[in-house]
């Protein structure tokens, strides 16, 4: 999510603790946790609260149990809403009566620890999940479900097994999770998340020495829709001859999504010092910069004679800061001959807040004429949706909405999370092309009060989003037509 990513996404409150074991939003949660402790507690959150009056809310159902709710997706053949739990459950959503019904778990699919769920044009229900192996190394397995068209029952196979790869043992192992399928159906994008917080040595209790990533991590990876029993090695140079990656670079983008006009994007989560989180235009063959370059700024641990004690983007509140992974590291990898792609600059007027590296203040970038690459730090972006079948008003047609994940604090830097921003909303993103390079955007807060939410989908006009944390709702936000 800057964390949190990693629901995952990375550093905030669970609601019980088999929410906490073995959770994407460690980063952020463990830090949230640490506030607590330290400061008391924080209630669960009221209904969000639309900031226009003609955007409507309602609560559709909660959706709360032993598992925590991770992703909410729709049958594109016929809007029909599903949610994942973190234990691979799968629930169909009846909108008119608020109600859901359990369809496909473990029995079915044989995924136990699931993260990611989309559903293609055909119909097809594809799974990214987990498992953990021995030596402190995890595996992803990514299993699809074909509706078969002769008796109506979906078949589940393996599309597509990773080898074993070592853990970090932090909270930084963020592992396979978010994913896309192609408009045409022939491809899944699948998230691939770093093991490190930004690039620094994690050996697992010394297992693994001097490892920092690895060739399964810090990508996004495409894969054929009528794969089988597909093998992703733990190597980069094999993973690009089989033509399985697709872009490097991303720390971890939690959630993609496509635009009207085909253009896939991802938001980013970035580490636990103050930089900004990303939203980016993802391309093949493309590097996003991690970990040498990090929210549109150098990642500092990659020069000689860095001090962690100069620098003023360093936070104590936050888990990597207070366990001393910034520290002067001479042995940092030098960065690629090649050129480092950039977020995409956000023009605000919200989510634009930034700590100035020369004397640690806080300022808000569009107030100051700027942009930001791109959302305020430890803001954890995710639920990216788009209005492609263009059915909102003018003012809203064709643009992307993401939610924020991460509790902020409004007016000050009191939480181990986003400063003098809310977060934990809704926003608004209106995204102009800039030639062939990139895109710029402005973004707005339309929705405000969710608790930790997770994911959304979009069905027309409307977007449901649903939340890890209170009740795990699912909203409705109703965003207007004319």
């Amino acid at each position: 999510m800057n964390n949190a990513k990693s629901t995952s996404p990375d550093k905030r409150r669970f609601s019980n603790k088999f929410a906490l074991k073995n959770h994407f939003f460690w980063e952020k949660t463990l830090l949230l946790t640490i506030f607590l402790l330290n400061y008391g507690t924080i209630g669960v959150n009221a209904a969000p609260q639309a900031l226009r009056a003609d955007i409507k809310i309602r609560n559709i159902l909660n959706t709360a149990s032993i598992s925590p709710s991770v992703r909410i997706v729709k049958d594109p053949r016929n809007n029909t809403l599903y949610y994942l739990k973190r234990n691979g459950e799968i629930y169909k959503v009846n909108l008119a009566l608020s109600t859901s019904t359990l369809v496909y778990d473990f029995s079915n699919h044989k995924v136990a620890e699931t993260q990611g769920m989309a559903i293609g044009p055909d119909g097809t229900i594809y799974l990214v999940g987990n498992g953990n192996l021995g030596n402190d190394q995890t595996k992803a397995i990514i299993v699809k479900g074909v509706i078969n068209p002769n008796t109506g029952v979906r078949i589940w196979s393996i599309l597509a097994k990773s080898a074993g790869y070592p853990k970090s043992k932090t909270a930084y192992d963020h592992r396979f999770s978010g994913v896309v399928v192609s408009p045409d159906g022939k491809y899944i994008y699948v998230n691939s998340g770093s093991r490190t917080d930004h690039g620094e040595i994690q050996t697992a209790g010394g297992l693994y020495p001097n490892t920092r990533e690895v060739g399964l991590t810090a990508c996004i990876i495409r894969l054929p829709t009528n794969g089988q029993n597909l093998f992703l090695a733990n190597n980069r140079a094999t993973l690009k001859t089989a033509g399985y990656i697709f872009a490097e670079g991303t720390r971890n983008t939690f959630d993609m999504a496509f635009a009207p006009n085909g253009d896939l994007f991802g938001t980013e989560n970035g580490p636990d010092r103050d930089m900004s989180e990303e939203l980016n235009w993802l391309r093949q063959g493309q590097h996003y910069g991690f970990p040498w370059r990090i929210g549109g700024t150098d990642n500092p641990q990659q020069f000689p004679n860095y001090n962690p004690a100069n620098d003023r983007l360093l936070n104590s509140k936050f888990s990597a800061v207070i366990k001393g992974y910034y520290y002067n590291d001479p042995t940092f990898p030098p960065r690629p001959n090649i050129t480092l792609t950039e977020p995409i600059p956000n023009f605000g007027p919200d989510a634009d807040n930034y700590r100035n590296p020369q004397n640690g203040q806080i300022k808000d970038a569009s107030v100051l004429g700027q942009s930001l690459s791109t959302f305020t730090a430890h803001r954890s972006p995710l639920g990216l949706v788009f209005d492609t079948q263009r059915a909102m008003s003018p003012e809203f047609k064709g643009d992307a909405f993401v939610l924020s994940w991460t509790p902020g604090d409004p007016v000050g830097e009191t939480l181990p999370g986003p400063f003098k921003d809310p977060s934990q909303d809704l926003l608004d993103l209106k995204l102009t092309k800039v030639g062939n390079t990139n895109y710029r955007l402005q973004a707005r807060r339309v929705v405000q009060g969710f608790s930790n939410p997770i994911d959304a989908e979009i069905i027309g006009n409307k977007i449901y989003v649903i939340e890890y944390g209170g009740n795990q709702g699912i909203w409705e936000v109703t965003i207007p037509t004319k």
